[in-house]
């Protein structure tokens, strides 16, 4: 095999291993395309998926409000509460003051 022998058949072998690897990207884009249909139902998948995200936004949201509605309720009740604690306190020592004079009016006759 003399030079020119060589140097023809390198460049068979290189443009082999061109045409193979030009052939073996084809086919992965061939098969990794993405069609049409696929493309509507990524469209429709993410119009979903931004329906989801406003729904929950939405519901957070309303959460939100409950939780501050609910929080005030409570601080209303707590208050009227403390509010008839206190005025039953001060009931009971009226009757606690009146079973006392009426005890000494009883006993002083």
């Amino acid at each position: 095999m003399n030079r020119t022998d060589f140097i023809i058949a390198t460049a068979i072998v290189l443009f082999l291993a061109f045409l193979a690897g030009w052939f073996a990207s084809w086919l992965f884009h061939r098969l990794t395309r993405v069609t049409q249909a696929g493309m509507g139902d990524l469209e429709q998948m993410a119009h979903e998926l931004h329906e989801a995200e406003e729904s929950r936004d939405r519901a957070l949201t309303y959460l939100e409000e409950r939780e501050l509605e609910m929080t005030r309720k409570l601080a209303q009740c707590e208050a009227e509460l403390r509010a008839a604690m206190e005025g039953l306190r001060i009931s009971r020592a009226e009757a606690d003051e009146l079973r006392a004079y009426i005890e000494r009016a009883n006993t002083g006759d």
